[in-house]
């Protein structure tokens, strides 16, 4: 099986919501008519109006949105709710507590086996930063720390690296220092 992820530090609808290039890509990778997208907000803290926005994008696209709160989580077994899905999108916020729920949840594994079986990952800051071996993130302290992230992707990955000042320097200083792997920002 193949297996993808789309890193993005920007764009797509919680970005540009009148610009949805990033989106429609991500529904071209699956090469399937109407595939089922599952919106994770749970580094946002499962923030519902983050998930209102990708409702309002989606229902534009051809496919078939969900999402999946684990703060209201879905009736049933959650891996059968992870398995049937084509494409999972992360939004951004906290790639700690977001590492740390899925883990308590088991949705790690579920992620990975899905993945394994050609579910698309995908997203955006701490979203883009959890299929990394590594991140670059400011989510434990406010300070910009490397964090072992879930190794779907190896190497490090740094979003906001051209648009947040000092991700730059701190994720250079970083990896010469021996504290985080190469990686993409």
């Amino acid at each position: 099986m193949k297996k993808q992820v789309l890193a993005m530090g920007g764009g797509g609808f919680t970005m540009k919501p009148e610009n949805l290039k990033l989106d429609h890509y991500l529904l071209s990778m699956t090469n399937k008519n109407n595939p089922k997208v599952c919106f994770i907000p749970t580094a946002s803290g499962d923030d519902e109006s983050y998930t209102r926005r990708f409702y309002s994008a989606y229902k534009k696209l051809e496919c078939e949105a969900s999402h999946l709160s684990l703060f209201s989580p879905p009736e049933g077994d959650l891996r059968d709710f992870v398995m049937e899905k084509d494409i999972f999108y992360v939004g951004g916020g906290n790639t700690r507590n977001l590492l740390v729920l899925w883990k308590e949840w088991g949705l790690d594994q579920h992620l990975y086996e899905a993945w394994c079986n050609g579910a698309i990952m995908a997203g955006l800051s701490a979203g883009s930063i959890c299929w990394f071996k590594q991140g670059l993130t400011d989510s434990k302290t406010g300070k910009l720390l490397p964090l072992e992230c879930l190794g779907f992707v190896e190497g490090s990955n740094c979003p906001h690296f051209d648009t947040e000042k000092g991700r730059r320097s701190s994720y250079h200083d970083a990896i010469l220092d021996g504290l985080m792997i190469d990686g993409i920002a």
